[in-house]
């Protein structure tokens, strides 16, 4: 009988320990589950703070899938990771073509001397007025003490804002793509010209340029230009920088920059009359797109604004 007692007790006694254990293990898992959301897969790059110098539009951007990428590619600094544009010019003479000089130093404060090549050039240099006219695109030259020259055509008075994008080929960034930009005054009577409405064309020495599709903001979204002459399509462009079109934008009130990357792969002289792109537009709002493309030798240079919602 006390065999039997004894026995039972012991069975009662398991019972509770394995019952006690399996509670312990139900409220471990469930302290770890709410412990932190950088535990559910791909959260750690939603939550961890962006090292980027460049400010993001909105607070939750950096929580959206290829954000961080957009916001930090605006180029509306001067530095980033520990490269930086400098430059010695403030100021440009207004009526007269211009030599801007500048440096890119990279995180030991040297200047970069080694640089990849993108759309077959090192450095891309953009100078956009505050009211988005005056566009240029010039590939400066470098000296081999690192500083560039962007010879620029004629300026008129204002605010300008000068871009360089470029890609180390040394050094922690290397392979990672920049755009900087310092702003310059060009001293006179600035008279602000009102930007064009948005529409889908524009006209350019005798071509019609028609863009088809919705960018959203913050989003990835494809999107196609079509060139025309005399109402026929084209079919004779000619390749640049490696592609049939170069595609760049700015934002109205912030000249905020942003490179549309053509997916039109060359294939031969003549391209046309379709042309694609990705479109990665980081804000709402207009946005003055500039097309480049040529015909003939010729190079064209047409705008047109694009209401982004």
């Amino acid at each position: 009988m006390f065999a039997s007692t004894r026995s039972t007790v012991r069975r009662r006694a398991l019972a509770a320990a394995g019952t006690a254990a399996a509670l312990a293990l139900t409220l471990a898992a469930c302290g770890s589950s709410n412990d932190s959301s950088s535990s559910m897969p791909g959260m750690d790059h939603g939550t961890k703070p962006s090292t980027s110098s460049s400010a993001s539009t909105s607070p939750s951007m950096g929580d959206m899938p290829g954000m961080d990428h957009v916001a930090a590619s605006n180029g509306l600094t001067d530095n980033k990771d520990g490269y930086r544009l400098t430059s010695k010019d403030t100021t440009l003479t207004a009526g007269k073509q211009a030599a801007y000089r500048f440096t890119v130093t990279g995180p030991d404060g040297k200047p970069v001397t080694a640089f990849g090549v993108d759309q077959t050039k090192r450095m891309h240099f953009y100078a956009i007025r505050s009211d988005l006219t005056g566009f240029q695109h010039i590939h400066p030259t470098m000296s081999a003490d690192g500083t560039w020259t962007a010879d620029l055509a004629t300026l008129t008075p204002g605010s300008w804002r000068m871009f360089a994008s470029f890609t180390p080929d040394s050094g922690s960034g290397k392979g990672t793509a920049f755009v900087l930009s310092r702003t310059v005054s060009v001293p006179g009577t600035a008279s602000k010209t009102p930007l064009p409405a948005a529409g889908k064309t524009a006209e350019v020495d005798g071509y019609t340029v028609t863009v088809k599709g919705e960018p959203m903001a913050g989003m990835e979204h494809p999107m196609t230009v079509t060139v025309a002459k005399d109402g026929k399509p084209v079919a004779d462009l000619q390749p640049y920088l490696d592609t049939y079109a170069h595609l760049t934008a700015f934002h109205e009130g912030d000249t905020a920059f942003a490179h549309l990357h053509p997916t039109t792969k060359v294939n031969g002289d003549h391209g046309g009359p379709e042309l694609s792109f990705n479109a990665e537009l980081p804000t709402s709002g207009n946005w003055r797109l500039f097309l480049q493309f040529q015909t003939g030798g010729t190079l064209h240079t047409a705008a047109l604004t694009l209401n982004v919602g």
